[in-house]
């Protein structure tokens, strides 16, 4: 039933360049997408962003690429009109944008406060706007956050403190958009195998997460491998559209709520 559901459809994917976002969507190309419209914020992603673009087109579907910051509304707006001019209307529309740090609250900054709020709270309210305005009827939208949400811990209150809004937005574009038959819903992984994962811990703090699910010892890394999360996302904006308003935390049993 999967590839049904998303055979045809017009994707967009914030932060599709490469980690996550690239691996959903060669996904979703493979299960038969149409075109996926794929964002990278930072030119450096330029060589990812090329990688993946082939990988979509060789899958069969359409790949177009765009460079933003997402941070204010009029880039957000800009990247969805931009997209749909290019890929025709959207059916999907899935964030996997964020940022991560860790310190102890009197150690950071309002320069800090106001960049992680920017891009893990701010961007992630536009987009789900703005794809509430876009997507066709019966679309999908999903945001990635963290499974620090149901932690109890220090030094991450600026990062889960910035991703927590976005189940509330979660839950009232769900209600605001049900009449449409569109679905809104977040995933939460566990701590990622990813480039991103690793400068922001020290080594006793890599070696205590690749141990701390209850599934650790059958992931390859100890920690959430992206090809984990990657079948979630999929159902989601899929066969599990029932499942809306919803924030569901994919971590091997890292944290639950």
């Amino acid at each position: 039933m999967t590839d049904h559901c998303i055979r045809g459809k017009a994707v967009l994917i914030a932060g599709g360049a490469k980690n996550l976002g690239g691996l959903i969507a060669r996904d979703l190309a493979a299960h038969g997408a149409r075109a996926v419209a794929i964002h990278y914020n930072s030119p450096a992603s330029k060589e990812d962003v090329l990688a993946t673009i082939a990988a979509v087109e060789a899958a069969g579907a359409r790949a177009v690429a765009f460079q933003a910051d997402l941070t204010t509304a009029g880039a957000v707006e800009r990247l969805f009109a931009e997209a749909a001019g290019v890929v025709g209307p959207l059916d999907i529309a899935i964030n996997t944008v964020g940022k991560v740090l860790k310190k102890p609250m009197a150690e950071i900054s309002e320069a800090e406060y106001d960049e992680m709020a920017a891009v893990n709270a701010k961007a992630a309210f536009f987009f789900i706007k703005e794809a509430g305005k876009r997507l066709n009827d019966n679309g999908k939208i999903c945001t990635l956050v963290t499974s620090l949400l149901g932690a109890f811990t220090p030094f991450y209150a600026a990062y889960a403190g910035g991703k927590a809004p976005v189940e509330h937005f979660t839950r009232a574009a769900a209600k605001e958009l049900g009449d449409r038959g569109i679905s809104v819903t977040a995933i939460g992984p566990g701590p990622m195998d990813t480039p991103f994962f690793y400068p922001a811990e020290g080594a006793d703090a890599v070696a205590y997460h690749k141990t701390a699910a209850a599934l650790s010892k059958f992931s390859k890394t100890g920690l959430t491998d992206i090809e984990d999360i990657v079948p979630w996302v999929r159902m989601l904006v899929s066969d599990g559209w029932w499942m809306t308003g919803q924030t569901i935390l994919v971590n091997g049993g890292y944290t639950t709520k």
